[in-house]
């Protein structure tokens, strides 16, 4: 009998997502482990592969659909004995018809199971022009238009059905001012929002820049925190000239393999070194009663185009400073290209985030649950210091430690920092 193929969920907070891109056909002959698609989180673009074996009888979700619930069928499979339906004859659709292209079955090789979703895939969203007609195109496509300042309008679709694909945006030239970096495109019309309406914001005085899934989970995440989390911060000020004098001495020790540190390697590796000095920093609340962490998993924020995400370097204590650098620069650049795994930045213990390089001197995160702790970095600098009864000069660095009280008070955030401020002061102890 036919096998039904689901949206599968590739992420414990995964409700819906997009269908990118098929690489399988109607008739194609898929066994497991084949890669048969790639799917669109809010977080990454992920591959994902069969489970059963089989001919694909019906692809039931066009490539390139958005807001595919979990669990809704996207792919039929033949069973034993049943050959792959041939596809049905070419007509031409309609200019405002989404074509009805479709998806196999799938399933995350990373997490081993196909994840159930409700509900039927939609069409493609399409973007209105001025006259009112819907243009379709790939979600990739969509993507380069947006970072080119390219108006898809103004773009022939080559793709079925005449779809803009990434071959056509690549082609074209922009025809309009680029949108700010990390952010889709504004709306080519304008758009009236109520709430604003009702505040004396008059219509036509702004432009509206739609929200994606990666702003939804993080306005979403972050308002939750903020409100459910008692939470306080506890800011020091380090000397780091000994820390960048290490580090000199470090990357000239690692010129011949390409390997550098950056000072963001050497805080995450202190952070991990004093969770496990102060154990009581490494753990999280929960209903059931404080989960106390084996390791120290630190998890990196890292700016990405429409957002935030957090990849993490597992039991980063046990790890030394070239092999965080090399970790950390990989995790980094897959998380630009929304190619990292949800495994690689689900979790985490710990987090450390730095704007040091864009020259804040000191802020307070937002706790991401369920850490008990967030630590923020600011820019090192030269400020005068008092040592004894004299003034002198130092590079200093303040950094700013936010704790969910319910699982970090006050002493354990002080006890914790304590530990971190000489591991920073003075590096030789990060090893010893």
């Amino acid at each position: 009998m036919p096998i039904d193929i689901l949206m599968p969920a590739l992420s414990p907070t995964m409700e819906e997502g997009t269908l990118a891109k098929w690489h399988v056909k109607v008739g194609d002959t898929v066994k497991s482990g084949d890669v048969i698609a790639e799917i669109e989180t809010d977080k990454a673009t992920m591959e994902v592969e069969a489970v059963d074996e089989g001919a694909v009888q019906e692809l039931l979700v066009a490539e390139g659909t958005e807001g595919v619930k979990v669990n809704a069928p996207i792919a039929r499979l033949s069973g034993d004995g049943e050959g792959a339906r041939p596809p049905p004859p070419k007509t031409e659709a309609p200019p405002q018809s989404a074509p009805p292209t479709a998806l196999p079955k799938v399933e995350h090789k990373a997490s081993g199971m196909s994840s159930p979703s409700g509900g039927g895939g939609a069409s493609s969203p399409a973007r209105s022009d001025g006259g009112g007609d819907r243009i379709f195109a790939s979600p990739l496509a969509r993507r380069i238009a947006q970072q080119k300042g390219l108006d898809l309008a103004s773009v022939k679709g080559t793709g079925p059905h005449g779809r803009v694909v990434k071959a056509d945006v690549d082609a074209a030239q922009p025809g309009q001012p680029e949108a700010p970096a990390g952010q889709p495109a504004a709306t080519s019309a304008p758009r009236q929002v109520q709430s604003l309406d009702q505040m004396g914001i008059a219509p036509g005085s702004y432009d509206l820049i739609p929200l994606d899934g990666m702003r939804k989970t993080i306005a979403r995440r972050m308002t939750e925190s903020f409100r459910d989390v008692p939470h306080f911060p506890l800011t020091i000020d380090l000397e780091i000239d000994a820390l960048l004098a290490a580090r000199t001495k470090i990357n000239a020790m690692l010129e011949k393999s390409d390997g550098k540190v950056s000072v963001n390697d050497m805080v995450i590796k202190a952070a991990a070194v004093a969770l496990m000095q102060v154990r009581e920093a490494n753990a999280s609340y929960t209903p059931e009663g404080i989960a106390m962490h084996h390791h120290a998993d630190i998890a990196m924020a890292v700016a990405i185009p429409g957002g935030l995400i957090t990849p993490i370097i597992r039991a980063a204590e046990t790890k030394g400073l070239a092999a965080i650098a090399a970790e950390a620069k990989d995790l980094a650049e897959r998380a630009r290209t929304r190619k990292l795994k949800p495994e690689e930045f689900q979790g985490g213990t710990f987090s450390v985030s730095n704007l040091g390089m864009f020259g804040i001197r000191s802020f307070a995160s937002i706790i991401n649950e369920p850490q008990g702790a967030i630590l923020s970095v600011g820019v090192g600098e030269k400020r005068p210091v008092v040592r004894g009864s004299e003034l002198a000069i130092a590079t200093v660095m303040s950094v700013t430690l936010t704790c969910d009280h319910r699982v970090v008070d006050g002493a354990t955030g002080a006890r914790w920092l304590a530990a971190f401020k000489p591991l920073i002061e003075d590096p030789i102890t990060m090893i010893v």
